[in-house]
Order: C-alpha cells, then sequence, then structure tokens
C-alpha cells in the first residue's frame, strides 16, 4: 500500500536511514553522443549511512510542487519517496528509502511507479534523481527502473572528508517517450 503524506504519518516519514551495501562504484563513459558504464566490484563490501537532515515534513503535505509517498507492507512501514517539481520539468527524486527488512521485494519499483505516476498527473516530461558512483546496487535499480545516466558531476562531493570527496554524481533521468 502507498499513501500520499499526510500529518498522521510524519512519524514514518521521519524514520532514521538505514544502511545501505556498497559493493562497488558505476564507472560512467561519455562516447559518441551517449553515456556507457562499466562496474567496478569491490573486494571487500561494507556498510554505508547517510547522516540524518532535519526536515519540515509539513512542508511536503498538500503542495502541488512537491510531494511525499509512504509504503507499507500491511501495517508495517516499507520506504518512502520524497518528489519535487524541478526547473526543467522533471520530477525530481530528492530521496527514496526502503528499510532493509524489505528491501528486494518490489517496494522500491511500488515507490518509483507511483512517482512516475505523480509525474504524469503534474505534466511532466520524467524523473529525475541524483546517486553517487559508490552505490552500485542503487544504479543498478535506476537502470532496471528504465533510467538512464543523462550527466556526471566530478565535483559536487570534492568539498566532503575522505572518502565522500572522491565519490562522483551521477544524474539519472527517465523521459516519457510521449514528449
Amino acid at each position: 500500500m502507498i499513501i500520499a503524506l499526510d500529518t498522521a504519518h510524519i512519524a514514518d516519514a521521519n524514520r532514521p536511514n538505514e544502511p545501505f551495501q556498497i559493493i562497488g562504484r558505476l564507472i560512467p563513459t561519455y562516447t559518441h553522443g551517449g553515456w556507457q558504464a562499466e562496474e567496478e566490484l569491490l573486494p571487500e563490501p561494507h556498510m554505508k549511512t547517510y547522516e540524518e537532515e532535519e526536515i519540515d515534513w509539513t512542508q511536503y503535505i498538500n503542495q502541488p510542487d512537491k510531494h511525499v509517498f509512504l509504503a507499507y507492507e500491511e501495517t508495517q512501514f516499507a520506504g518512502r519517496i520524497v518528489l519535487r517539481r524541478d526547473w526543467n520539468r522533471y520530477a525530481f527524486i530528492e530521496d527514496i528509502a526502503v528499510t532493509m527488512a524489505l528491501r528486494g521485494r518490489g517496494v522500491g519499483t511500488a515507490l518509483m511507479r507511483q512517482a512516475e505516476q505523480w509525474a504524469r498527473e503534474q505534466g511532466l516530461y520524467g524523473l529525475a534523481l541524483e546517486t553517487q558512483d559508490t552505490n552500485l546496487l542503487a544504479c543498478r535499480f535506476y537502470q532496471k527502473c528504465g533510467m538512464h545516466i543523462g550527466a556526471v558531476n566530478t565535483m559536487l562531493y570534492r568539498n566532503f572528508p575522505k572518502p565522500y570527496c572522491d565519490e562522483i554524481a551521477i544524474f539519472w533521468y527517465k523521459r516519457w517517450e510521449s514528449v
């Protein structure tokens, strides 16, 4: 079940980030007018967790230009997706997160479908998001969802401490065929 965020479910939207596995990195290259990518696997995977952010979730309730959807498996919170209308007529996915216990069970795919439906209802031309090259499992997931690399930014994380300053930002896009 997927619902739009409301005041009764803010506690679920506020759940802390859970660790995710880093198994390697995606190495994108731009040739002949398009992006290709290879994978480089780590000899020993490790876990990564994003720092918590203070977010006023009430700013996403009943807003025409941004939205949060929460996923539940029966009554158990399963994940969230945070969207906003971007200046370039894409729905930008600010965050997508699935609880560790329910990963690999279709929750992320259901949230992406909901994001696509919301974007289409808003008259937007597609979906966009950014992730790091080191989040290989996420990169694989976005490819599976029909997204394509549209840009790479090698400087976005340079001002962070090691090892984060070495990460590369990869921007993914899914554009509707009917546009």
